[in-house]
């Protein structure tokens, strides 16, 4: 009895031992829905995310092999030790990514506090986490109580600019005491702002993110309790046209004008107070409007009238008894929850130069091409009207008709700034002034979604260190509203094709799991409409079932989303099969191609229904069929044709498309699906090979860059003539273009894709390092600080901060750093490849690197002197990476074996491994 009662003692002091600490490991960066402690989601199964953070950085092999998550409704339950909402008791698992929900039904408008403890390698108990926290949505369409309302001012297209104010909207109301809680839910056509007793809740701008409006509006939750006050409050709301005017998303019971739709049950007293939108609240317009229409370069900017300013509108001291009532309308949109970032004013630009001109302008130099906000303190005579001019072009004083205006007050003085429209460009030409403004008399902002960076390069190769900088500032140009952008000046579409050269790019360089599950929900919507071309204004080319005679399946997808205009070819709509396997590598995130098979699936069947002999046939109109597109010289060629070249790419990426569709399929266990695409794929890749294959240099149609990269990426060739087909390629990078490269968007993506699989680095270093055209030295010795559209920098109507040719923003990380996704593992980076370039000294001679992957920090330095090359390399807890170098490797001197075919095999640590090649 005496033993068995030490026994006892002995395995509760181990335990009490272990509870204690001196774990290897603690949780940290806790994530919902990829999100940081996010408000009002409508996910009822969310997905918990942690990474681990070593507690001894200089130990090895730290590993999870368990986890313990708490749910609960308050922080103070979870520091005793409860979750009331789930509990999910120690799994063993070394999941620590997507670990969903499995507690009590979520309810609407509640918070969740949740912490997560795992168990190490030997089973020792981690610390908690800290905590963090969710807030849930409306779930229901009943929970909706509000009302769509508006002004009752509609723009009216043709009948010239700045015919309809941004309205205001407010409302007074009761409290019987301080609030407890009180959130509240916007949803809006158009951008909104929230203000509270006269003071704008949270730092937000241009919200909410893009959105169809022909079938959809997405809602933001605010917390404005700390706003409230016993007695009276006064809640306004403040609209911009913008969005709510673009011609696709006209529709039926929606006027052409901004309208919303908000509510919020507000906690204080005795009994909740509901605050909803409708017909009692008042509306007045502000003294700001949009200028231009919303249209192809017809974005234009904003007037402000300083002589129609309220100062106080949005507090109570304001008389509203002249407001007018607000008018009620009914569309037919889904409500749903804006899960992904914010826009945010971010980076600060400043100006580094002003010219006074001969003819009394002034022309400011920002320094650098960005879109965002600028702000203008100015002075001068009542009424006096001052203009604003955006260019990116330094000889012209406006591009793409970006303008805005201010008109003097009667102080004679005031400040334009921005609010909802945003700018692009790097000069501002001022008319209208008496004086020259100061450098501190002007500010900008980039403005884009609020994503985390997640990557950090340099290397020995300044132009390669220009490029990385260049790529990354213009990607988070493109990138507001929770979407990519082909141009934020221009057009402000989110092409397909262009997602291509940026996608990547993005996941490499940026946490961006929330922002593209987001955007392809917006696939999702437009999915069965052809994509629009002409005036967006004439409703006839609105989501119509049928188009210049064409039947219109189900399955087709116009080649931007959530905008539907454009033009575009199979690889923009094909997106739709690309960027969610694509994810899927980053992120390990199965449940985004579960949400996005269907739409796959009937995109495959489009693509069947256009095809022929097992040959994809030209299908559509002039501007829906492009292959390659914006290649060097491309518009002296003429780029929207009906090439061999242009059927031969567009065959490739159909096939390339259905690989990857039986890849997701085979994910997901959808065998038949699987063996029916494969089967599909080879039957095609033998038409292209029939058809297109040139034997006596083994390459493709036209034997471009662009075609063989497309074969081989899609794996056209036959696997005996593969190497020929590579080696076919090399010799048209190295010696028929001089090292230069010679594709656009479509097949640079895929070029530069495939260069990164095959570890081409070399190839992908000889295009990357020229300064003569084309290349991106080029633009760089041409004075760019943005990447541009074309090749060519002075044909007209061209941007200068375009999507083109982003596609080397992964390679740094992917190749030059030598980080690679394992791609036999289904967990992210929990596997992971390092593998540096096959570069000579003279070439890059070193690089360093880190990379906050989903399973946690990855981190590359190495170097070359002589024949010996120098890789420290940084394993996080939980992962294990397959180290590949060349010749005899040593670990603290010691010469270490080899513990797989390929390499060695490193569990979780720092290692500094010297290589003699």
């Amino acid at each position: 009895m005496r033993k068995l009662v030490l026994c006892w003692l002995l395995l509760i002091v181990t335990q009490i031992a272990l509870a204690a600490g001196g774990s290897s490991v603690v949780p940290q960066q806790l994530r919902c829905e990829y999100l940081v402690n996010p408000r009002g989601i409508d996910e009822k199964l969310p997905r918990l995310s942690w990474t681990l953070k070593a507690t001894d950085a200089a130990a090895f092999g730290q590993r999870q092999t368990a986890y313990q998550v708490l749910v609960a409704s308050s922080e103070a339950e979870l520091d005793a030790g409860r979750g009331s909402a789930w509990s999910s008791g120690w799994v063993n698992s070394a999941d620590m990514q997507h670990i969903e929900y499995k507690g009590k039904p979520l309810e609407s408008d509640n918070a969740y506090f949740w912490k997560v403890r795992v168990k190490d390698e030997k089973g020792r108990i981690s610390d908690w986490s800290p905590v963090a926290t969710w807030t849930t949505g409306l779930f229901r369409p009943s929970d909706w109580k509000a009302s769509w309302i508006g002004s009752g001012d509609v723009y009216k297209p043709g009948a010239g600019t700045a015919n309809i104010a941004d309205p205001w909207f407010r409302k007074t109301f009761e409290l019987q005491g301080k609030p407890q809680k009180a959130n509240f839910f916007v949803a809006s056509v158009g951008y909104h702002e929230l203000y509270v007793n006269g003071v704008k809740v949270g730092e937000d701008v241009l919200a909410p993110a893009v959105t169809d409006h022909a079938k959809r509006a997405r809602y933001v939750a605010y917390d404005i309790a700390p706003y409230l006050k016993p007695g009276k409050n006064v809640i306004g709301l403040w609209l911009g046209t913008s969005w709510s005017i673009f011609g696709p998303y006209i529709a039926p019971g929606r006027p052409n004008a901004p309208i919303v739709k908000a509510q919020g049950t507000v906690y204080a007293g005795t009994a909740p107070v509901l605050i909803q939108t409708d017909n009692t609240w008042k509306t007045h317009p502000s003294p700001n409007m949009l200028l231009e229409t919303w249209d192809f370069a017809r974005m234009g900017g904003e007037l402000w009238d300083a002589n129609k300013e309220i100062p106080d509108w949005n507090a109570l001291t304001c008389n509203d008894s002249d407001w007018k009532q607000a008018t009620v309308y009914h569309p037919d949109l889904v409500l749903s929850a804006q899960m992904v970032e914010p826009n945010r004013a971010l980076t600060p630009v400043k100006p580094v130069a002003i010219e006074a001109r001969p003819d009394g302008s002034y022309r400011v130099d920002m320094g650098v091409n960005f879109a965002g906000w600028t702000a203008v303190k100015l002075r001068g005579k009542p009424g006096d009207k001052i203009t604003f001019q955006y260019s990116e072009r330094e000889k012209m004083d406006m591009t793409f008709n970006l303008h805005s205006a201010y008109i003097i007050g009667k102080e004679g003085h005031g400040t334009f700034h921005n609010r909802f429209n945003y700018s692009s460009g790097r000069w501002i030409t001022i008319r209208g002034l008496s004086y020259k403004p100061s450098l501190d008399d002007i500010q900008g902002w980039l403005v884009r979604t609020n994503y985390e960076p997640a990557a950090t390069f340099s290397c020995s190769d300044s132009l390669q260190n220009w490029m990385y900088d260049r790529i990354r500032w213009t990607y988070e140009n493109l990138s507001l509203g929770g979407y990519v952008v082909d141009c934020p000046q221009r057009e402000r579409l989110g092409y397909g094709g262009d997602a291509h050269s940026t996608c990547e790019t993005g996941m490499f360089n940026y946490h961006l799991g929330a922002f593209y599950t987001k955007w392809m929900e917006d696939w999702r919507d437009v999915q069965g409409t052809e994509s629009i071309v002409g005036n967006m204004y004439d409703t006839s080319f609105a989501h119509k079932a049928v188009m210049s005679g064409r039947y219109l399946h189900k399955g087709i997808l116009p080649h931007t989303a959530p905008t539907y205009s454009g033009g575009g070819g199979p690889a923009w709509g094909g997106i739709v099969v690309s960027l969610p396997w694509y994810v899927y590598q980053q992120e390990g995130d199965k449940r985004i191609l579960e949400k996005n098979f269907e739409m796959i699936s009937l995109w495959l069947e489009f693509l069947d229904t256009q095809t022929k002999d097992n040959l994809l046939q030209r299908f559509g109109g002039n501007w829906d069929f492009l292959g390659d597109w914006l290649w060097p010289n491309a518009t002296a060629e003429g780029m929207n044709n009906n090439s061999p070249q242009t059927l031969c790419l567009n065959n490739c990426y159909r096939v390339y498309n259905l690989r990857t569709a039986a890849r997701i399929a085979r994910v997901l266990g959808r065998k038949a699906n699987a063996e029916e695409w494969e089967k599909k794929a080879k039957l095609a890749s033998d038409a292209i090979n029939t058809r297109f294959y040139n034997a006596g240099d083994h390459s493709y149609s036209d034997s471009s860059m662009g075609n063989l990269a497309a074969a081989l990426l899609a794996e056209v060739p036959p696997a005996d003539l593969r190497p020929l087909v590579m080696k076919r390629l090399e010799n048209e990078i190295l010696v028929k273009r001089n090292g230069h490269i010679h594709v656009g968007i479509t097949a640079g993506a895929l070029l530069f894709k495939l260069l990164r699989e095959e570890g081409r680095d070399d190839l992908i270093y000889s295009m990357t390092s020229q300064t003569t055209y084309p290349s991106w030295g080029y633009m760089k010795a041409n004075g760019a600080t943005t990447i541009w559209e074309m090749w060519e920098k002075d044909l007209p109507g061209h941007s200068l901060l375009h999507s083109s040719y982003l596609y080397p923003g992964a390679w740094y990380i992917n190749g030059v750093a030598g980080i690679r996704q394992d791609p036999a593992s289904d967990k992210g980076y929990r596997k992971f490849i390092v593998r540096p370039p096959y570069l000579k000294a003279d070439q890059i001679a070193w690089a360093k690197a880190t990379f906050e992957s989903s399973a946690g920090t990855i981190k590359t330095d190495w170097r070359r002197e002589g024949q010996q090359l120098t890789l420290n390399v940084t394993v996080p807890p939980n992962c294990t990476a397959l180290v590949e170098l060349p010749g005899k490797v040593t670990f603290n001197g010691r010469v270490l074996k080899k513990n797989s075919s390929k390499g060695y095999v490193l569990e979780a640590g720092t290692y500094s491994l010297l290589s003699e090649l």
